[in-house]
């Protein structure tokens, strides 16, 4: 179990995920872990859930913190980074903020070692994958505990180039958006056809379970297991014609596209701004 004193400040969606994975699997103890936001129902919410300890104050809460996550929405960062008063130098900082660069985080903080991760919701239940970067600050052992923190959400992947934030932010922390909504609208197809929506539901979410196992299992390009439930002139080969005529390659690859440079404007967007934080952040 970790010693360490872990503060978030934002206490949203991404960093209880991130709480709950550290108590369930003891990799920290509720008395070292303290969250701030401005919010009061939110923070007794999380006091009363998972016995941590709660300010109002984001000063009184990083204060002795050896791990400070940054949560907030990329729009309230310029006036959150204000707030934060007393930390130690020592200080290992884990931003999870879309957008917000490891140069931007420091120069605000006047800290040196940061680390910049994008997390997924599937983090939620212990099945996401965070990519994440750090500063030549951060050293060994600091990195060691950021893989500790962060795989408390499931799966971490490290990346030297920093670039690769936005592009994940883009294509797997904006991903399960485009996987519900694929999801969604086979259900709907499926009560179009006659289907109850109970029946619709099952099936579409059986096969979409069922078909990522088998593409695991199989280890082969998804173009193979494709093409081996296309038969020639069957059912699969007049749907996918039919997805291919419509654009449905072109229109994952825009939407891809459109997040990341979304990705890229919110790291450069002044507070006020309408917030775009696809579910990531307080």
């Amino acid at each position: 179990m970790l010693k360490e004193k872990i503060s978030f400040v934002g206490p949203g969606v991404m960093a209880e995920a991130m709480i709950a994975g550290l108590l369930e699997q003891r990799i920290s103890s509720p008395d070292s872990i303290a969250a701030s936001g401005p919010s009061p129902e939110r923070l007794l919410e999380l006091k009363n859930k998972y016995g941590i300890n709660t300010f109002s104050d984001n000063s009184a809460a990083v204060h002795n913190a050896d791990v400070l996550v940054l949560a907030v929405k990329p729009q309230r960062l310029s006036e959150v980074i204000k707030s934060l008063k007393g930390l130690k130098p020592e200080t290992l900082i884990i931003s999870i903020i879309a957008g917000a660069s490891i140069k931007s985080i420091s120069s605000g903080l006047k800290h040196k070692a940061i680390v910049r991760s994008m997390p997924n919701s599937p983090g939620r239940i212990g099945k996401g994958i965070t990519v994440w970067t750090a500063s030549q600050e951060v050293n060994t052992s600091q990195q060691a505990l950021a893989r500790t923190i962060l795989g408390a959400m499931g799966l971490e992947l490290f990346v030297e180039n920093e670039e690769y934030l936005d592009m994940a932010t883009a294509l797997s922390g904006t991903g399960p958006a485009y996987v519900f909504l694929f999801t969604e609208a086979l259900i709907d197809a499926g009560v179009h056809l006659g289907f109850p929506h109970r029946i619709a539901e099952q099936l579409v979410v059986q096969t979409i379970k069922g078909s990522i196992e088998f593409y695991e299992q199989a280890q082969s390009h998804p173009a193979s297991l494709r093409n081996q439930v296309t038969s020639p002139g069957g059912t699969s080969a007049a749907a996918l014609y039919y997805l291919e005529k419509a654009g449905f390659r072109t229109a994952i690859s825009r939407a891809v596209w459109a997040a990341f440079q979304r990705s890229q404007e919110l790291g450069k967007e002044k507070p006020g701004h309408a917030p775009n934080n696809h579910g990531l952040e307080q």
